[in-house]
């Protein structure tokens, strides 16, 4: 049976492996520093194998964002994505998010319609390999520092 745990903590290795088999680059990466930062990240178990995954971002206020949604191959098409995405869901609402975004490819649109999803306008640009030509600095005003990214900190209690 498969059980999922909120804010589990699974090993880099394992994580790695498991988004590996949807995006082969994923391997090699510190994911506790991402993980801290979320809103709320569900793993699904099968006994000790960790063969599902979702995590959900926040802006700090009222949005959050599904990111990493993947189900290991051999447990696909039994309903484990649906059941990470709702759950996901319902914690990011527990949580204080009235707005839940995902990206996704074309191919897993229907995957997300039945999760409730519908579509809408986003924009996007890709800030590596592409020319940054044209795309000035951020601006200084006389006497100001320039802007720059801050560390934000999870909603979750410590």
């Amino acid at each position: 049976m498969i059980e999922l745990r909120i804010d589990a903590w699974p090993s880099d290795a394992e994580l790695g492996a498991l988004l590996a088999t949807a995006w082969p680059n994923a391997r090699g990466r510190a994911f506790r520093p991402i993980l801290e930062r979320s809103l709320v990240h569900i793993c699904a178990y099968d006994g000790a194998k960790l063969v599902g995954f979702v995590n959900v971002a926040t802006d700090g206020e009222v949005h959050a964002s599904i990111f990493d949604t993947c189900v290991h191959p051999e447990f696909q098409r039994r309903g484990l994505g649906g059941r990470l995405v709702a759950a996901a869901a319902f914690q990011a609402r527990e949580r204080g998010a009235e707005w839940l975004h995902v990206d996704y490819e074309a191919r897993l649109a229907p995957f997300y319609k039945a999760c409730g999803f519908r579509p809408a306008a986003a924009g996007l640009m890709a800030l590596r390999g592409q020319s940054m030509a044209g795309l000035a600095p951020p601006e200084t005003r006389r006497g100001r520092r320039p802007i720059t990214a801050r560390r934000g900190r999870s909603r979750r209690a410590r």
